[in-house]
């Protein structure tokens, strides 16, 4: 459908824009004096009205005919051949409305008084309809422009989703991995315990794969893996694994992806505590700072007893953080005197 007749407001305000038109014509009509006001106002609004439909026409031949695929021969032909035909339409329906107005005695003698002034008419509807043209063509673009970006947007909004999908599908197998191996080191030395970390293992993965499929949950419910996460984790490490977690109640209203810190805080454990025969303690800090939450995992590392990592899980969080927050979210690492340091920064979103 013609976009001007799909919405009332559009087609009000386009007849409305016929307006000064049909002054212009009443003007012509009426300046010999033969034709008086009233009688020429009679005549060119009603029929600029019917014109204003007819020229609607043009558009359907601009869809047929569009710019950039078709020769400018043909177009002029084409809009040349009806902008004539439609202008001698017009006239036909201009002298029958006068014969009617006439025969109906509300203004006798018009038939023979305006012979001359409609017949100049025709020529204004060949430009008319032209000009109804060559806006419908600026209409079109216009239209194509803005469903280009719109399709445009949507790419990038898809893009962006399968992004994220795709990185939040690397957490699960990598997660997995580390944790059947360390199950599989429980089984010879602690049954009872690796028996313990795989319900444990169970229960986390049943809260996070429920967890997993939004976009962004709460900060405290990211806390809440975590910790399961690290309950599983003290199955297997026992005291050599200590936990600091002090975390500002404030920040547990933010939103953030779903298993955004567990991958930091399994590096901590994987590549930070297990290498170390004594242990140490992965440290946990949360606050808010204005309108940004600020995340910080520390965790002490063996300079001589390099685990190494695939640095998938590190590389995971920068990205997630980077498409969620863009140049707002930050992800900053540090490696000094034996303390591994990794600060989150982004807004706050509750």
């Amino acid at each position: 459908m013609h976009p001007i007749l799909s919405r009332g407001r559009s087609l009000i305000l386009y007849l409305a824009s016929w307006s000064p038109i049909a002054v212009f014509i009443t003007i012509l009509l009426s300046r010999d004096g033969s034709l008086s006001a009233l009688e020429a106002e009679s005549i060119a609004f009603p029929m600029c009205a019917v014109y204003a439909f007819v020229c609607l026409s043009s558009w359907y031949l601009c869809k047929v005919t569009p710019l950039k695929e078709t020769n400018i021969g043909r177009i002029a032909a084409t809009f040349g051949a009806a902008s004539i035909l439609t202008s001698a339409a017009w006239l036909v329906a201009i002298r029958m409305w006068v014969v009617l107005l006439d025969s109906i005695s509300i203004f006798p003698g018009l038939n023979d008084r305006n012979t001359s002034q409609t017949d100049g008419l025709f020529f204004l509807g060949v430009l008319l309809f032209i000009l109804a043209s060559a806006v419908h063509y600026l209409l079109i673009a216009v239209q194509e422009s803005r469903q280009a970006e719109k399709r445009t947007l949507e790419l990038q909004v898809f893009a962006r989703d399968a992004e994220l999908k795709t990185l939040r599908a690397q957490i699960d197998p990598h997660f997995l991995f580390n944790s059947l191996n360390s199950i599989s080191a429980l089984t010879s030395q602690d049954a009872s315990g690796a028996r313990r970390m795989c319900l444990l293992l169970a229960d986390f993965l049943r809260r996070s794969l429920q967890l997993g499929v939004r976009e962004s949950i709460p900060f405290g419910d990211e806390l809440k893996l975590a910790e399961s996460f690290l309950d599983i984790e003290k199955v297997r490490f026992g005291e050599r694994l200590g936990i600091d977690q002090q975390v500002d109640p404030d920040c547990h209203s933010c939103m953030v992806p779903p298993l955004l810190i567990q991958p930091l805080i399994e590096n901590a454990v994987t590549h930070g505590i297990a290498p170390m025969i004594e242990g140490g303690t992965v440290k946990i800090r949360a606050a808010r700072s204005g309108s940004s939450l600020e995340i910080v995992l520390e965790n002490p590392f063996d300079e001589e007893a390099r685990h190494a990592g695939t640095g998938v899980g590190l590389q995971n969080v920068r990205d997630r953080v980077k498409r969620m927050f863009g140049d707002e979210g930050r992800v900053d690492v540090q490696r000094a005197d034996s303390r591994f340091k990794v600060t989150l920064r982004f807004p706050c979103v509750s």
